[in-house]
C-alpha cells in the first residue's frame, strides 16, 4: 500500500466502497450469533437500534470532519477538542486498540469459518492457529508495500457485499421470506439490559464508518462529500444486516444460533442451500476476513504513527530498520496476533465494544463541550448520543459482569492503565522541556 496521499483523490464513489468494505466483513460473520445470545429473537431488532445509535454518533464525526478534513480523522478530532493533553491520547489509544482487538476478532473468525470446510475435532487449537497466520501473513504483505491493496479492497468489497446478499437472499427464499425463529425458551427472553448488551456488540458492526474520518483530506470535496459517504456507507450497511439477520433467523431457531454462534452464518447456509450453500458462505467469510484484515493492520499502524509525530505516544525503535509506520505494523500484528492467540471470539468482541464506546463518549463529550459551536453541531444531538452510547456500554458491562467478570475487570483495568500511562508520559515530556529549557 502506498504511504503517500493525494488530497482529492477519493472520489464518493470510491470512499462509500472503502466505507462500506470496512464494515462489511468479518462483523457480520462473527457478531450475529454473539448479538442474538444477548438480545434473543429480536437480534435483527438490535442491529436496527446499533445503526440508530452510530447515526448519531457518525454526527460527531460529520461535523467536525466536514469543517476540518484530514487524514488525521479521530486523532485530529480529539486533538481540537482536547488539545495536546491526556484525553487526546488515551482516547486515541482507545480507538487504536479497538481497532487491533477487531484484527484479532476478524482473524479468529477468518479460522473459525475456514475449519467448517473441514472435518477436525481440535478447533480450538487450529482456530489460534489459522488467525495467527493470518495475521503474518497481512503484515508481510502490508510491510512489503503492496499497491495492489487499494485495488484488491475495493474488488472484495463489491464481492463481499454481493456474496452476502446473495446468502441472505437464498436463505430468505428457502424459507418462504419468513422469519420464524424459536418461540420458547430462555433465550427468546431477553431482558432490557440484555437487548441493550446485544446492541452494544452490533454497535461494532458499524464502527467502520470512522475509516471514513480517517480519510478525509483525500476526499474530493471533503465538506460535502465526507458526511454523505458514512450515511450512504451506514445506509448500505442498514440493509445488509437487516437481510442477513432475517436469513439467519429464519433458517435457525435462536438456540441454534447461540450454539454455532462463532459460524452462525455457515451454520444458517446448511439447511437451506447444503453443503453447496456452507461453502459459499465459508469463501465469502474467507474473503471478508482477508481483505479486512489487510486494510486494518495499515490503517492502525498509520494512525499510531500519527499520534507518534504528534508526540502523544512513545516510540521505540527496538533496533528495526525502516521509518516509524513499518514499526508501528510490527506492534500492530504483534498485539493483534497476541490476542487472536489467548482470546476466544467472545471476549474479543466484549474488548473491542467497551473500548470503542469508551472512546465514542469521550469524543462526543470533547465536542458538546469544546467544539459545538466552532462545527456548528446542535447540543441536544450531542448529548443524544452520548446517552446512548452511555446507556448501551452501562447494559453491556452489567449483563458481561454477571457472566464473565474476568473480561469487565481486564477492559476497566486497561482503560485506567492507558489513562495513567498516557498522564505520566506527557508529564515526563513537559518535565523534560522544562529541564532542558
Amino acid at each position: 500500500m502506498n504511504e503517500s496521499y493525494k488530497s482529492g483523490s477519493l472520489s464518493l464513489t470510491a470512499t462509500v466502497a472503502m466505507g462500506t468494505g470496512v464494515m462489511i466483513g468479518a462483523g457480520i460473520f462473527a457478531l450475529t450469533g454473539q448479538v442474538a445470545e444477548y438480545a434473543g429473537a429480536l437480534f435483527p431488532l438490535a442491529f436496527l437500534l446499533a445503526a440508530v445509535i452510530s447515526g448519531f454518533s457518525a454526527y460527531t464525526y460529520i461535523k467536525v470532519t466536514s469543517k476540518y478534513p484530514s487524514a488525521g480523522g479521530i486523532a485530529m478530532i480529539l486533538q481540537k477538542a482536547y488539545g495536546k493533553t491526556m484525553m487526546t491520547g488515551a482516547s486515541a489509544l482507545l480507538m487504536a486498540f479497538s481497532m487491533i482487538i477487531n484484527e484479532s476478532l476478524v482473524a479468529r473468525t477468518f479460522g473459525t469459518y475456514t475449519l467448517q470446510l473441514f472435518d477436525v475435532g481440535n478447533a480450538d487449537v487450529l482456530v489460534p492457529v489459522l488467525a495467527v497466520g493470518l495475521i503474518i501473513a497481512a503484515f508481510l504483505i502490508n510491510i512489503a508495500g503492496n499497491r495492489l491493496i487499494g485495488a484488491v479492497s475495493k474488488v472484495t468489497a463489491v464481492i463481499k457485499i454481493l456474496g452476502i446478499l446473495a446468502f441472505a437472499t437464498a436463505a430468505l427464499w428457502a424459507a418462504g421470506w419468513t422469519f420464524k425463529p424459536a418461540s420458547d425458551g430462555v433465550i427468546n427472553d431477553p431482558s432490557a439490559t440484555g437487548f441493550l448488551a446485544g446492541v452494544a456488540l452490533a454497535i461494532l458492526a458499524y464502527k467502520g464508518f470512522t475509516t471514513i474520518t480517517n480519510s478525509g483530506g483525500e476526499v474530493v470535496n471533503p465538506h460535502k462529500n465526507v458526511g454523505r459517504a458514512i450515511i450512504i456507507s451506514l445506509s448500505i450497511c442498514l440493509v445488509v444486516y437487516m437481510l442477513v439477520a432475517f436469513g439467519v433467523g429464519s433458517s435457525l431457531t435462536v438456540d441454534e444460533i447461540v450454539r454455532a454462534k462463532d459460524y452462525s452464518l455457515a451454520e444458517a447456509a446448511r439447511p437451506a442451500l447444503g453443503n453447496y450453500g456452507v461453502w459459499f458462505t465459508v469463501a465469502i467469510a474467507i474473503i471478508a476476513t482477508s481483505s479486512g484484515l489487510l486494510a486494518s493492520i495499515f490503517a492502525v499502524s498509520r494512525m499510531l504513527a500519527m499520534l507518534t509525530d504528534m508526540n502523544i505516544i512513545p516510540h521505540r525503535h527496538f533496533g528495526m530498520p525502516g521509518g516509524i509506520q513499518k514499526h508501528t505494523l510490527v506492534y500492530t500484528a504483534v498485539a493483534a496476533a497476541l490476542l487472536a492467540a489467548f482470546f476466544d471470539l467472545s471476549r474479543i468482541a466484549s474488548l473491542g465494544a467497551i473500548f470503542y464506546l469508551v472512546m465514542d463518549i469521550a469524543i462526543h463529550w470533547g465536542v458538546f463541550r469544546h467544539l459545538h459551536e466552532d462545527v456548528k453541531a446542535s447540543k441536544p444531538v450531542l448529548l443524544i448520543a452520548m446517552v446512548l452510547d452511555l446507556a448501551a456500554l452501562l447494559a453491556f458491562l452489567v449483563i458481561k459482569g454477571r457472566a464473565d467478570i474476568d473480561i469487565v475487570v481486564i477492559a476497566v483495568t486497561s482503560i485506567a492503565g492507558i489513562f495513567a500511562f498516557e498522564r505520566y508520559y506527557l508529564s515526563s515530556r513537559r518535565n523534560n522541556k522544562a529541564n532542558a529549557g
